[in-house]
């Protein structure tokens, strides 16, 4: 039976401690492991749908599905809602002129003076903005969110995920519930589950590299409007990009990325792309450490360089960082569906279409040397394609939605999908989907398209 809060809390309490004091007190004969009791956390059983990561895609697969009546926990690893969008900075929206939710952010951050590059499909935004705008989104819907915590296994009741366990300054958590989602961005709670996946080209890499965004403050924009991508552009410029690139190197510096990007957040205020991490898997946490400390330190040192120029780069400061580097490539959990090279190639059409993706084949180089450290050219023309429901559906793993740059996908297409916009979309069309299986007791890859694009579109607020 669904614990009451008071019993939950209650039941925490007696149980972390002696949990943790048992763990300390427990030797292993092999001296490179560690024989970690059998442990029992409190157990809640009190929503419908849990979605693991409230990036982008999971943070409106919450909303969408507690806009459509479903009880929904959401968790999330770091401190804010909106993953990449907050916690790592991004700054940037790309293919973001789909119907639906994308459009609700993008009248909110309008709302708030809080957009730049009013262009249909790219913009720009405030990040502090949309973390209090995705705060109350998810408030008024009903979600019940909990940050600072993250998934730390996964249990099934023979092929169906029936519970998961967290880990928070609480301590380890057990939660139930008929419907989960993945929107962790890097399949961790899909491959927790026991599900195939890919990583990269192949699993040891090559892949994408990381990358570590800054807000930069400037004394005069105007005075580097060359160096800065156009307000009224659409895709980065790339005149800017050179422009920009020849006044790092003048300043003495070779940046990581050979295509580093100025844009425009608000008055004096920019978003700074110029680092690349290259062939570090998502979830390699000693390398991602090392790449993040690395990361930071050069754009530091960028900043000071640029600011002994003088001139138009006097008082040029770095204003935040991310806390968390920001991740192109993690595992794509295997669906009911892959994406692959030839939908894009073809534009291809499904019944059960959730987005039709537009970006194009968007590689970033895999070391320093390759394509002068900016890009992989892979000759690629993308025709507008769909990402069919199924692809969203986990294969190995009943109950389980994907949701984000973790949907089943290879790596050409997934080059192309990853970008927020379409997230978005994936998250409305999970999120439906999750609350109308808990609803009607049912499995995901068991509804039919038609009823889960009628409870995504009841979940639409008209502009």
């Amino acid at each position: 039976m669904p614990l009451s809060r008071r019993q939950f809390l209650a039941t925490s309490a007696v149980v972390a401690g002696p949990m943790l004091a048992r763990a300390a007190s427990t030797p292993s004969a092999d001296s490179t492991a560690f024989a970690e009791p059998n442990l029992t956390p409190p157990l809640a059983a009190d929503c419908d749908v849990i979605v693991c990561g409230a990036g982008p895609a999971g943070v409106t697969a919450a909303i969408t599905a507690a806009r459509a009546g479903a009880r929904v926990r959401l968790f999330e690893a770091h401190g804010a809602l909106g993953g990449v969008w907050t916690s790592s900075l991004l700054g940037y929206l790309l293919d973001f002129d789909k119907p639906g939710f994308n459009q609700e952010l993008v009248r909110e951050l309008d709302r708030r003076d809080a957009r730049r590059i009013p262009t249909r499909d790219a913009m720009t935004y405030e990040p502090e903005e949309m973390k209090v705008l995705l705060d109350e989104l998810c408030v008024d819907a009903g979600v019940k969110l909990q940050l600072h915590t993250r998934v730390a296994a996964a249990y099934r009741d023979g092929r169906r995920l029936a519970t998961i366990v967290t880990e928070s300054k609480s301590g380890r958590q057990a939660w139930r519930a008929p419907v989960f989602i993945d929107a962790t961005g890097d399949g961790d709670l899909g491959a927790l589950a026991g599900c195939g996946w890919e990583t990269g080209e192949t699993k040891a890499c090559p892949c994408q590299p990381l990358s570590m965004c800054a807000l930069l403050t400037v004394r005069d924009p105007a005075a580097l409007a060359a160096c800065i991508h156009p307000v009224g552009g659409g895709a980065p410029n790339e005149a800017a990009k050179r422009a920009f690139l020849a006044e790092i190197q003048r300043a003495g510096i070779t940046p990581s990325y050979a295509k580093p990007t100025l844009f425009p957040i608000r008055d004096n205020l920019l978003l700074a792309m110029m680092n690349h991490e290259y062939s570090i898997l998502a979830f390699d946490a000693a390398r991602i450490t090392e790449a993040t400390i690395r990361a930071r330190a050069e754009l530091h040192r960028i900043v000071r360089g640029l600011r002994k120029l003088g001139g138009a780069w006097e008082g040029v400061q770095l204003v935040a960082t991310p806390e968390q580097i920001g991740v192109r490539d993690g595992r794509r959990i295997r669906g009911r569906y892959t994406v692959q090279r030839d939908d894009l190639v073809a534009g291809a059409r499904h019944a059960d279409a959730v987005v039709r993706p537009t970006f194009s084949v968007d590689i970033h180089a895999y070391d320093r040397t390759h394509a002068g450290g900016g890009y992989t050219n892979t000759g690629i023309k993308v025709k507008p394609y769909d990402i069919p429901y199924r692809a969203l559906v986990a294969r190995d793993v009943d109950g389980l939605l994907l949701a984000g740059r973790c949907i089943s996908g290879d790596y050409i297409a997934h080059s192309s999908y990853r970008v927020t916009g379409n997230a978005v979309a994936m998250g409305e069309a999970a999120g439906a989907a999750a609350a109308l299986a808990a609803q009607s007791r049912s499995l995901p890859h068991d509804l039919p398209w038609r009823d889960i694009a009628a409870v995504r579109d009841k979940t639409r607020r008209p502009a």
